[in-house]
């Protein structure tokens, strides 16, 4: 291996292991706690370092929020690929989004801003459509087999993200008593309502 290989797969494991490190962090105490100097001391680098590898802690963010969107996007393909019933498909994306949520807490949060800053639009953008676009298909199928062509897609897809996203969200910031049993119901509930006012 030559020399200018060496130093880019040097580059590429420092890289690596500031964003475990800076993943473990987050796992362990939460996106407050996250912060260059923190993962420089936890990795025993110096802070200039870290700037060699990323501009600021956005980009690093920025980093794990294009992974959240990338790891959403394949969940709601591979629940939306379980039955061509488009009707179906949203019930099926629905309940993996709400799952998803569930299980990558810290994904969600920043993706979405839930109790804090989220990832820049601009950075993420690209990651942030697949979701969009896996989830406007059934709806834009079940637009085009009814007699009324007035009804609006985009409307219908924040209208059906609206109801995901807030019910998660009440969910993650811990504000409500319902428990996590009654939110997912209420959650099939408001899916299975919202595809009959698609029809």
């Amino acid at each position: 291996m030559g020399i200018t290989d060496r130093k880019k797969r040097q580059k590429e494991e420092v890289r690596s292991q500031i964003l475990s490190t800076a993943w473990a962090i987050v796992k362990e105490e939460g996106w407050q706690s996250l912060s260059i100097r923190r993962i420089a001391e936890a990795i025993e680098y110096s802070v200039p370092i870290i700037y060699e590898h990323f501009e600021n802690k956005e980009a690093i963010l920025n980093q794990f929020g294009m992974e959240g969107y990338r790891m959403l996007a394949k969940v709601l393909k591979t629940a939306k690929d379980k039955d061509p019933d488009p009707a179906r498909q949203l019930q099926s994306m629905a309940l993996a989004y709400w799952n998803f949520a569930q299980k990558n807490k810290e994904h969600y949060q920043l993706m979405f801003g839930v109790g804090m800053a989220c990832c820049e639009v601009k950075m993420c953008g690209s990651e942030k459509k697949l979701y969009k676009d896996l989830m406007m298909e059934p709806i834009m199928v079940i637009i085009s087999n009814k007699k009324n062509t007035d009804t609006n897609p985009c409307l219908k897809f924040h209208t059906f993200w609206s109801i995901l996203h807030g019910l998660v969200s009440i969910r993650l910031t811990g504000n409500s008593e319902v428990s996590n049993d009654l939110n997912k119901m209420v959650l099939e509930d408001a899916i299975s309502g919202f595809i009959k006012n698609l029809n």
